[in-house]
């Protein structure tokens, strides 16, 4: 059965930088079994309601300014999954999840930045999923958590957002890590590979550091995690395959979730 993903994104820079990070994430892309379609939660697409596309090609899209012109000469044409979607549909209906089908939206750098360097070519097809910042934790989780069963289908399915991602935060020259942000992604890390989860879906109040790591403004970034970790509550086990930072607080982590 097929791991759940969650991979932090970071800067809209990622997809021309060639860095530790870049040449690990392509390499994960080769190294994991290929998936016959991916169901992916972004950070950059907020919903109040679950929104579930359901297009035929997506286009890109370049929801950031101020970067250098490489970045919007990208394009990502992955094909859409009109029969996967048409289940997520059912499954959500089954569980008493509301939610809409969106016929129109690209693919934002949240999605694309992160599949393009798994899969270059633009060949898996792709359901992108809507994220809900101020629903409960226990919410997000149980979301995903309604997907479990997608992943026997070897559908592979990734949270994109970022553990640690508070932009006014930044240090822009400095490439080690804080010790605030270190010292969340640890007390995290610990609570993910214990599947500890009244901890985890109560991080604002326990985790130290919760409101400088993610705070209000950033929720959105938070909640992939929690919709790819409830997509492997069936088997409940998590790797760190990667940790890094940019910027001093910028964390840069992969999760499986197997």
């Amino acid at each position: 059965m097929i791991p759940s993903l969650f991979i932090a994104h970071g800067a809209p820079m990622l997809a021309i930088e060639d860095n530790e990070y870049t040449r690990f994430l392509s390499q994960l892309g080769k190294s994991m079994p290929r998936p016959q379609a991916i169901v992916i939660f972004s950070a950059h697409w907020e919903a109040g309601v679950q929104k579930i596309s359901a297009v035929k090609e997506y286009e890109t899209i370049y929801d950031f300014g101020g970067f250098p012109d490489a970045l919007y000469q990208i394009r990502y044409p992955a094909p859409g999954n009109r029969k996967l979607a048409g289940e997520i549909e059912q499954v959500f209906s089954a569980n008493g999840i509301v939610f809409d089908v969106d016929s129109s939206r690209g693919l934002d750098h949240g999605a694309w930045v992160v599949l393009r360097l798994l899969y270059p070519d633009a060949d898996v097809p792709v359901v992108s999923m809507s994220v809900n910042p101020n629903l409960p934790p226990a919410s997000q989780y149980k979301i995903g958590q309604c997907l479990s069963d997608l992943r026997k289908q070897d559908v592979l399915i990734v949270g994109s957002g970022g553990t640690v991602h508070n932009l006014r935060a930044l240090d822009w020259q400095s490439q080690q890590p804080v010790a605030w942000a270190a010292e969340f992604d640890d007390w995290l890390g610990t609570h993910l590979q214990h599947w500890n989860l009244d901890s985890l879906f109560a991080y604002e109040t326990l985790a130290p550091n919760a409101r400088l790591a993610v705070p209000p403004y950033g929720k959105e970034h938070f909640a992939p995690l929690l919709y790819a970790m409830g997509a492997a509550d069936d088997t409940r086990f998590a790797t760190l395959l990667h940790q890094s930072y940019q910027y001093g607080s910028l964390s840069q982590s992969v999760w499986q979730f197997h």
